[in-house]
């Protein structure tokens, strides 16, 4: 909007530079141009301003497709003036003098003009076209149809206005309808849910289950190897008692083969020593056998006399005497003989 100032009769108008100002005087257009500045007087000066900035539009309307849907469309139209002065000759721009504002509603006038062509457009396509189609193709469809017609409407050409572009920002049904078509595709995606809820149980009871199985496995692997080492084990304690019943064994005739041998070596020593000992006897007796008779008696009596205990008082009479010497002389001869 243009800014107007006042100084006594005089008014300054400033425009923006995205506005196009016409000044017309008694029916004669005395300047035009964008973003200008002057002063004027309000008594003799007419004024119009036009955007020529790009603007948008939306653009809400029902259809009803072939096969008889409500069908809701929106659209968004962006469009600006090419020719100011055409457009303001064909739609009222003016502004009022003291306030810089529009004394009507132009850019509401332009938008109804664009808004009804493009409901025109859309109505025609979207009638020829069932639902299904519209929903799916309708866009592009809806979109392209839009701009051609607007940019090749020769009223658009002729105010002045230029299309820029379009956007189609919803294309739906109605709320039962959409509802009725959304359906299949929820039945769809819940079925697609409960196959994976289904494959990820039937997945977690076949890990349990493989789980379980090698536990099993292991349970049984386990008890194996457990009377493996049981067996062992007892294999291990019979060879040990076998190996320390022939140790003992070993042991027993070692002792038994030593005992022999000592028996043996005592008895070939006490044979030696008795045969060392009977020749000794021998050649003594044979010594004995060469001696005199009172030599003898001699010896005799001295052996006597050392086995007899001690004495101390002896008194011997002739009487006496006599038969005690005849009987220690029988005495050493039959020790004599017994010897020989």
């Amino acid at each position: 909007m243009a800014e107007i100032t006042r100084l006594f009769f005089w008014r300054h108008l400033r425009a923006e530079s995205s506005s196009h100002i016409i000044q017309y005087r008694a029916g004669r257009r005395v300047r035009s141009g964008r973003g200008l500045s002057f002063w004027f007087l309000p008594l003799s000066a007419s004024l119009s301003e036009v955007p020529v900035d790009d603007r948008e539009l939306v653009v809400l309307f029902h259809g009803r497709s072939q096969d008889f849907q409500d069908v809701a469309t929106q659209a968004v139209v962006t469009w600006r003036v090419e020719d100011p002065e055409r457009l303001a000759q064909r739609v009222d721009f003016s502004i009022d003098p003291s306030t810089g504002a529009w004394t009507e509603q132009p850019i509401e006038k332009v938008g109804q003009l664009l808004s009804g062509l493009s409901q025109q457009v859309a109505w025609d396509y979207v009638a020829r076209t069932p639902l299904e189609v519209v929903l799916v193709e309708g866009v592009d469809a809806i979109r392209g149809r839009i701009g051609a017609g607007l940019v090749a409407d020769p009223e658009l050409e002729d105010m002045g206005i230029k299309v820029v572009s379009v956007r189609i920002s919803a294309i739906s049904p109605t709320s039962e309808v959409e509802k009725a078509l959304q359906t299949p595709t929820r039945e769809s995606i819940q079925q697609e849910a409960d196959k994976a809820t289904y494959e990820r149980r039937a997945l977690a009871v076949e890990r349990e289950r493989a789980i379980a199985e090698n536990e099993l496995q292991n349970q049984i692997e386990l008890a194996r190897r457990e009377e493996e080492l049981i067996g062992q084990r007892g294999q291990n304690e019979q060879r040990r008692m076998t190996e320390e019943a022939e140790a003992q064994r070993i042991r027993v005739e070692a002792a038994a083969a030593r005992v022999r041998v000592e028996s043996a070596s005592e008895a070939e020593a006490t044979r030696v020593v008795e045969a060392a000992r009977a020749d000794a006897e021998r050649d003594r007796i044979g010594i004995y056998r060469e001696l005199p008779t009172e030599l003898l008696l001699a010896l005799a009596a001295r052996e006597v006399a050392g086995n007899l205990p001690d004495i101390e008082h002896l008194s011997l009479g002739p009487d006496a005497l006599g038969p005690l010497l005849e009987r220690l002389v029988r005495v050493g001869a039959n020790r004599l003989e017994q010897e020989a």
